[in-house]
């Protein structure tokens, strides 16, 4: 699995995915707050697949040999 999620982009999804299901635990939103499941597990693993078919790469050039520089 190619890295394709880099720096600021796997901050905020990490953040947006916490923040999501941390409304979803204290009731404040309904169960689709769980779909911040969605961006923390891309964000953790820097690897997003519906980036491989629009050919985005937010990681620059850390990825260009299939794994990003940590």
């Amino acid at each position: 699995m190619k890295c394709n999620v880099g720096g600021l982009d796997r901050m905020l999804r990490i953040v947006a995915g916490l923040a999501l299901i941390g409304l979803t635990l204290t009731n404040v939103i309904g169960v689709w707050g769980w779909i911040g499941i969605v961006p923390l597990v891309t964000g953790i693993f820097r690897f997003c697949p519906l980036y491989v078919p629009l050919g985005i790469k937010s990681c620059g050039s850390g990825c260009d040999n299939g794994s990003c520089k940590k």
